[in-house]
């Protein structure tokens, strides 16, 4: 595979697919011990069956599926002691989790703070996929999805947001967070069935989401 100019190869090496389309998933793995986190978890058990048929149509289309997760304060934790904690017998996530454990092909991508962009590598690893358009699902529609969403789009990056993939502690919260992604980020608002195999190989359409 030819290098780009100013590409580093290694870096491509690490990320050997391309695609227009990237999908997120968001604080998926997560145990929902903290404040508020009985009532996200209340609303949030909904959509892993969702995501989950999403992200495996995502795999058959080529889509890369990448993995964007608090670290929950925990600075010497990796990717896989999350997960583990997520998955602990008594964690009150662990149910929500199994349904969504990542894949050998999926990308990870820690971040210290609300916005998967802010302080992360996820700007450069989209840039080596090729992406142009990103799906965002998982937690909290007016939180980290809506803080991500926002770099997004000043990022010039379309958005798909599939409203029963994301959840917030309430349904005014999570309506909220969609009327401003919808309304001030030109995201499109699609339900996750629309999203299959043909309608994820076609490019988004040309132009900046501005």
């Amino acid at each position: 595979m030819p290098t780009q100019p100013g590409a580093q190869h290694d870096l491509h090496g690490s990320a050997p697919d391309t695609h227009h389309t990237c999908l997120l998933l968001i604080d998926v793995i997560n145990d929902f011990e903290f404040p508020r986190g009985d009532e996200l978890f209340e609303q949030a058990r909904h959509i892993a069956a969702p995501i989950a048929a999403l992200k495996q149509r995502a795999h058959s289309a080529g889509v890369p599926c990448v993995y964007v997760n608090d670290n929950f304060g925990q600075w010497r934790s990796s990717f896989e002691a999350i997960l583990n904690h997520a998955l602990r017998p008594n964690a009150r996530g662990r149910d929500f989790v199994r349904q969504l454990t990542p894949q050998p092909e999926d990308y990870f991508v820690l971040k210290p703070k609300h916005s998967a962009f802010y302080q992360t590598p996820l700007e450069l690893l989209l840039k080596h996929l090729g992406t142009e358009r990103l799906i965002l699902t998982g937690v909290s529609s007016n939180s980290c999805v809506l803080c991500t969403a926002n770099d997004a789009y000043m990022r010039d990056l379309a958005l798909i947001i599939p409203p029963d993939c994301i959840a917030a502690c309430n349904h005014r919260e999570h309506c909220y967070a969609l009327e401003h992604m919808r309304d001030m980020l030109k995201a499109e608002i699609l339900e996750s069935e629309r999203l299959d195999p043909e309608f994820l190989s076609r490019p988004p359409q040309t132009g900046s989401p501005t």
